[in-house]
């Protein structure tokens, strides 16, 4: 018993160290804290001492039909517009006021149509004079022809009689003076219907010049004049006299202006290939080719202008469009497709940063991209083509590239 009863005390806890093992785990949360507190403290400083993270979007290289023109190379890009060669602000030739007009915009018109009427009342009324005054002449004539051949028989007479002494000198004379006097009124009366239908005609054009018709087919752009307005073929001087009826557009004659910068006007010439991009429609590339280089600069804007044909005809595109222009290299060496090869790379225009024939990428990896140097194409209304250094599938950062370098770590846009 005192054996056991020995063990047992000896297992017993004292009441003076409860106090000192409460104090061991004060301790010990002490340092756990401290820990933590450390812990967050380097970690923040980590997260605040890294690169901020870029924002970019996600722009996919796609696989497009293959094109010669969409891999030679473009050596210029130009801003332009598309103007109308044949175009005309139609008028009369006449001063009067406007009883009907007969066009509208976006109209068509064929040559000679009519197009707006004038009041005729004055005009038509010397119309009517003049072909009086012409039936008067010409009934003068009638006289005059009538008075001459029955002249001619009694000079004849005359003549005779006077031949074998039967007549007087004198009376012989006053009878030549007579025939003379029928004949010269015959040719005066005949000049004088030549004046009247002169007058005719001069009163039959002014009548005419109330009509206004088409100079050429085209479109009707501006309905300028109204009914009952004047109209005139000079200037209103500031009043409200109009100076015409309306324009009119020849769809068939539009082409693209575009103003180079003289800089680089010695990478364009005559017939060389170019391709047009509408701004209303980026994804339509129209075949065109460059018609002149006009022959002068503009010295305050140090461009020269370019004529641009257009190799299709379409009733989307308009006058005073906005258009971009690309002048390809048809010197370059047309890379050609590999057998069975029938498409190309094509990646949006921010997400490449180019520099002629050649260019860079940003290929992304995760949360950071990889730089990547890229063979250049042409641009087209679907985008820039790649020729080298991706494939179709790849995933590009777009966006502002400026801000990035090689392992930059990005974030993607929604």
């Amino acid at each position: 018993m005192d054996e056991r009863s020995s063990l047992l005390n000896q297992l017993q806890i004292e009441k003076d160290d409860k106090p000192a093992q409460g104090s061991g785990r004060a301790a010990w949360w002490v340092v756990a804290a401290l820990v933590v507190v450390a812990g967050a403290g380097a970690a923040g400083w980590y997260f605040y001492t890294l690169p901020p993270t870029i924002v970019v979007s996600v722009a996919t290289a796609e696989a497009a039909p293959v094109d010669v023109s969409m891999q030679r190379g473009s050596i210029l890009d130009a801003s332009g517009y598309v103007i109308p060669r044949r175009q005309a602000t139609v008028s009369s030739k006449i001063t009067g006021k406007v009883v009907e007009v007969l066009i509208e915009e976006g109209q068509f018109v064929e040559r000679d149509e009519v197009v707006a009427r004038l009041d005729d009342t004055n005009y038509r009324a010397a119309f009517v004079q003049a072909e009086a005054q012409l039936a008067q002449a010409r009934a003068n004539l009638n006289s005059a022809q009538v008075a001459f051949d029955n002249a001619v028989p009694i000079f004849e007479r005359n003549r005779s009689q006077f031949e074998q002494q039967i007549i007087s000198a004198q009376e012989f004379d006053n009878a030549r003076a007579a025939y003379d006097a029928a004949r010269t009124g015959l040719e005066v009366a005949a000049r004088a219907v030549d004046v009247g239908e002169a007058s005719v005609a001069f009163a039959e054009r002014n009548l005419d010049d109330t009509v206004v018709r088409a100079p050429f087919a085209g479109i009707v752009t501006v309905k300028a004049a109204q009914e009952g307005e004047m109209v005139s073929p000079v200037s209103a001087g500031g009043g409200f006299t109009r100076t015409g009826i309306g324009t009119i557009v020849d769809m068939d004659s539009l082409e693209v202006e575009v103003d180079v910068s003289e800089n680089f006007i010695n990478r364009v010439r005559p017939d060389q290939t170019v391709t047009v991009t509408l701004n209303a429609y980026t994804d339509w590339q129209i075949p065109a080719h460059v018609i002149a280089i006009i022959p002068t600069a503009d010295r305050a804007r140090a461009t020269v202008r370019v004529r641009v044909g257009l190799g299709e005809k379409d009733a989307r595109i308009l006058p005073q469009m906005g258009v971009r222009v690309s002048f390809l290299d048809d010197d370059s060496d047309v890379p050609q497709p590999a057998q069975g090869a029938t498409r190309a790379v094509v990646v949006p225009l921010d997400a490449v940063q180019s520099n002629g024939t050649t260019g860079v990428v940003y290929v992304l990896r995760e949360d950071t991209v990889e730089r990547r140097a890229v063979s250049l194409g042409a641009r087209t209304a679907l985008g820039q083509v790649v020729l080298s250094g991706v494939t179709a599938g790849t995933r590009l950062a777009a966006g502002d590239l400026t801000q990035l370098a090689d392992g930059v770590r990005v974030s993607i846009a929604n």
